[in-house]
């Protein structure tokens, strides 16, 4: 009796086992399948535009080079300070090319009155002979004193053309000097502002030296380059579409001014630049533009 009632309750737990899989089975079979998670869009790429990028220019932009060999005086312009034309930025030692200014004027003077003295000399002279002339006519003199009183007139008036010569030679030498002295003033070449500074007062330079960068802030240009196939499409005077990448939410509009009559055989590509329309107050030269332009049909 034991033994049935062992063997039956072996049969029973077994039987229970067994539902309980079929009921996991069920349940693990009946389970919906979770939706698949949305993927993020993908970005397209328009077939209709093209995107070209160049820097934004100015055409006045360059280094401003010592012209003679000095000493820096004295520095007056800083990176970031406005300038016009002409205004001095910088000064070098002129002491001793004052120096030399002054005794070629001194020598310029001292010509001019010579000059003059020979000049009234000549007056006496061709007085003299036009007093000579009229003794001869009257014959109360030899023509060998007639002679005399000629060639001695016609000697100084020579006299007077050499020291007009001699007083041009010294007036351009004074004007030389006047130019090397104008040399030690460093002054801006076109207005604009000044972006970097190299020297310091008290340092030597030589001629060819840089001192200052100038650049111009106005007015901006684009440059870029187009593939070959927008040689047609491209003209002077066509309105363009620019954004900055530094700048959010920024639209520029530029106008075409000039266009590569050729194409740059090593890229195959058409140089072009614009102009940029309206405000620009947030843009400096050396920034990047992104131009949009419709591909050629």
């Amino acid at each position: 009796m034991t033994r049935a009632l062992q063997l039956a309750g072996v049969a029973i737990l077994g039987m229970m086992m067994l539902g309980c899989g079929q009921s996991n089975t069920t349940a693990t079979a009946a389970a919906p399948a979770a939706p698949p998670l949305p993927s993020a869009p993908k970005p397209v790429a328009s077939d209709d535009s093209f995107v070209a990028i160049g820097p934004v220019v100015v055409e006045n932009q360059l280094d401003v080079a010592a012209q003679r060999e000095g000493i820096v005086d004295k520095t007056l312009a800083e990176p970031g300070t406005a300038v016009h034309k002409g205004q001095l930025l910088a000064a070098l030692d002129d002491r001793q090319i004052s120096a030399d200014l002054e005794a070629a004027r001194a020598k310029t003077r001292s010509i001019e009155a010579d000059l003059k003295n020979w000049e009234a000399e000549a007056k006496v002279l061709d007085s003299d002979y036009q007093r000579a002339q009229k003794m001869w006519d009257a014959q109360l003199i030899t023509k060998e004193q007639l002679d005399h009183a000629k060639y001695k007139a016609e000697s100084d008036q020579w006299d007077v053309k050499r020291v007009q010569e001699l007083l041009v030679n010294a007036r351009q030498a004074e004007r030389s000097l006047e130019l090397e002295l104008e040399k030690t003033r460093v002054r801006a070449p076109f207005s604009g502002m000044v972006a970097r500074r190299y020297v310091r007062a008290g340092q030597k330079v030589a001629i060819g030296d840089r001192l200052f960068w100038v650049t111009a802030t106005a007015p901006l240009r684009v440059k870029f380059t187009l593939p070959e196939r927008f040689l047609a499409r491209v003209r002077r005077g066509d309105e363009l579409s620019l954004t900055f990448p530094e700048l959010q939410d920024s639209k520029y509009r530029a106008k075409v001014i000039e266009v590569s009559p050729v194409v740059d055989p090593a890229s195959g590509t058409i140089e072009v630049l614009a102009e940029l329309v309206g405000s620009t107050a947030q843009l400096r030269p050396g920034m990047t533009a992104q131009i949009q332009l419709n591909k050629p049909q």
